[in-house]
């Protein structure tokens, strides 16, 4: 806060300037003049713009509001996010939120595009050079049939034989069929699925209701298991061990509320 002799100051110079005066000064008092009220009537509306503006920026920094746009896709959602969603809530209550439930490759485009400002998604990402792949966590898949299948469940068995069974997987174009395509293709097959699901919360439900064999995470797969409505079928192969990333475009600068989310999904 200023001091008187520097607010008189500054008000002699600025009458000065503006060649008239401003004020009448007395012993009863100050009086605007006809040139300080008109001054006034241009000067008070952006006063009252820039208080207004401070009080955001305030209410911005002091982790009152900020919305954060995040992509993710099923196993990434269920494994890591919502967890770290409930403890970014619990720490920033005025932070908005919006989630867009995303294949991988639709999360790397969209944040590509400028449209989320982290993308939490599973390996392989395909991300390019201008994006950061952080890994938050490691996950392996397992093999399950639904109770047709159950007999599997008693012996161990080869790729090859499973390639010769009804196959349900994620479609064509997810990262997860490219990476068990490839997994396939190392050991001199192909993969052939009879059906094709969107996402992890579809291909569940088919394994269940014997539509054929399926890889899920373990994490995902553990209830339906020990209720035996999945089976577990060991596999000689090794499943190759996969990862659940945070994806940030180094191009552009995060919003508060992404950067304190960050903080918290890279937190163990």
């Amino acid at each position: 806060m200023s001091s008187q002799p520097n607010v008189t100051r500054c008000m002699n110079n600025l009458e000065e300037e503006l060649g008239c005066r401003l004020m009448i000064r007395s012993n009863r008092g100050i009086v605007l003049t006809t040139e300080g009220e008109k001054l006034l009537s241009h000067v008070a509306p952006a006063y009252e713009q820039l208080q207004l503006g401070e009080a955001e920026l305030a209410s911005y920094t002091g982790m009152q509001s900020g919305t954060v746009f995040i992509g993710a896709n099923e196993t990434a959602l269920q494994s890591v996010l919502l967890s770290k969603l409930s403890r970014f809530h619990q720490v920033y209550p005025g932070f908005h939120i919006h989630i867009s439930n995303y294949s991988t490759p639709q999360a790397v485009k969209s944040l590509e595009e400028g449209i989320l400002n982290l993308a939490v998604v599973t390996t392989p990402t395909g991300a390019k050079k201008h994006l950061t792949e952080i890994p938050l966590k490691p996950f392996r898949e397992i093999l399950v049939g639904g109770p047709k299948f159950a007999y599997l469940s008693e012996k161990q068995m080869c790729l090859k034989e499973v390639a010769d069974l009804p196959m349900v997987s994620m479609a064509v174009e997810t990262k997860t069929f490219e990476f068990y395509s490839r997994f396939f293709q190392r050991h001199g097959l192909a993969l052939h699925p009879d059906i094709e699901a969107a996402n992890t919360v579809q291909l569940l439900p088919m394994i269940k209701g014997n539509m054929g064999l399926g890889f899920l995470p373990e994490e995902i797969a553990a209830d339906a298991l020990s209720r035996r409505e999945i089976f577990r079928i060991s596999l000689l192969e090794t499943i190759p061990e996969r990862f659940i990333c945070l994806i940030k475009d180094s191009r552009q600068p995060l919003s508060l509320a992404a950067k304190k989310l960050e903080e918290i999904l890279r937190t163990p």
